[in-house]
């Protein structure tokens, strides 16, 4: 009986660190037929991140945390203005680090139903050679 409680309880914290994030995880293929398909991206990182990689050309610029890992006071109001909840979005930083963080908050605490994360960022889209359009300091 013990054991049988004690491997139930294993197999519910197995299956709990194994879940999905609540938003969908997204490659570069399924980033480009997103963007061929005119759904919104989003670079959230910081000017000097844009002047330094570029950016995917179309994609909006709305920086999400400043240089002292803090989020800035005019994202969000500016993100939700722009954003209904119920419309797809893409979210893009370095790694994907930054966005994963944001894509949780955004339909776990504020209600969006279809963010897209870009799992290993801008770092990954350059990586595989895809292009980029620089932004002027």
């Amino acid at each position: 009986m013990l054991f049988r409680l004690f491997s139930s309880f294993l197999l519910v914290l197995v299956l709990a660190a194994c879940s999905e994030p609540p938003y969908k995880n997204i490659n570069n293929k399924e980033l480009s037929i997103m963007i061929e398909q005119g759904v919104s991206v989003y670079d959230v990182r910081r000017a000097d991140e844009w002047r330094e990689t570029g950016v995917i050309d179309g994609s909006k610029l709305l920086t999400f945390v400043g240089s002292d890992s803090r989020m800035r006071p005019d994202f969000m109001p500016r993100f939700t203005e722009a954003v209904s909840k119920n419309e797809p979005v893409i979210l893009i930083c370095r790694t994907g680090n930054r966005t994963s963080k944001l894509a949780k908050y955004l339909v776990e605490q504020l209600g969006y139903s279809q963010v897209y994360n870009v799992r290993n960022g801008i770092v990954q889209w350059i990586r595989e050679g895809n292009a980029v359009i620089q932004v002027l300091p």
